[in-house]
């Protein structure tokens, strides 16, 4: 069994400081990703930004600017295990090691379920799914091997616990999977010090969000009883907490942070 750490011991400052980690976040180049990306950063830790949109390279611009040499941009499809090996390499490469994984990347083409061809929903789940297997095996690997533990967060939805609006099943079911997958894989990783964690954001205005249909956001917007959408930064705050000191005795879990729309 691993040793109690004496964190009650720690000033708060001390506790989510991330100094001399790395962290790699999936789809970190806009919305939810890049508020990740931003304060990971802030809080210290070396990033590597994982997304085929080639903003990435401008976030690593910004970043460097402030302290040189703490993030770099890699391209890669989380669906793919040699881009994901592609992904890891390259971190450790550069930083030596891999200390918090964010499994952000995702997508979530709206489609009624009778309209649906196979090769869509096929390929939500190789993103949503499939891509969160891969990057968790592959960087949990390194962990293992490291032996000094690690932190991952998994960003589902809160579809992984309720729908939350027609036309997203094959979404629904890559996210039901992805929660599942959260529990299972803390379950076999906590020996190695691996804490793992999921994130499930409701409405969010992001780029992706506001590229939709703006009569479905609004209907989505009336059911929260917050009275709106949540903000990037409201999930990339959380996903801090669980990437730090601050959340040490959580393994399994996972946060909600939607506005109160599933007490609707």
């Amino acid at each position: 069994m691993a040793p109690e750490t004496a964190l009650t011991n720690q000033a708060l400052p001390e506790l989510i400081s991330l100094a001399g980690q790395t962290a790699i976040v999936t789809g970190g180049a806009l919305g939810i990703g890049n508020s990740i990306v931003r304060r990971l950063h802030e809080a210290g830790a070396n990033v590597v930004i994982s997304d085929p949109e080639a903003s990435r390279h401008e976030l690593v611009a910004e970043l460097t600017q402030t302290r040189p040499g703490s993030a770099i941009a890699t391209h890669t499809d989380v669906s793919d295990a040699d881009s994901v090996e592609a992904m890891a390499a390259a971190a450790n490469d550069t930083f030596g090691g891999v200390d918090i994984l964010v499994n952000n990347a995702g997508i979530y083409p709206a489609m009624p379920l009778l309209e649906m061809d196979p090769d869509l929903f096929r390929r939500v789940i190789d993103i949503n799914l499939v891509g969160l297997f891969l990057c968790t095996q592959t960087v949990a690997k390194g962990m293992v091997k490291a032996g000094r533990g690690g932190k991952i967060v998994n960003i589902t939805s809160i579809d992984a616990l309720h729908p939350s609006m027609a036309g997203l099943s094959h979404y629904d079911s890559s996210k039901h999977g992805a929660w599942g997958f959260t529990k299972a894989s803390a379950l076999e990783l906590a020996p190695h010090n691996i804490r793992v964690n999921a994130i499930a954001p409701g409405g969010i205005t992001t780029h992706g969000t506001q590229g939709m249909d703006q009569s479905m956001i609004s209907q989505f917007e009336a059911m929260i009883p917050m009275g709106r959408m949540g903000q990037g930064d409201e999930i990339a705050l959380a996903a801090l907490f669980l990437a730090s000191d601050m959340s040490s005795y959580m393994t399994g879990s996972q946060v909600v942070i939607d506005g109160g729309r599933l007490l609707r």
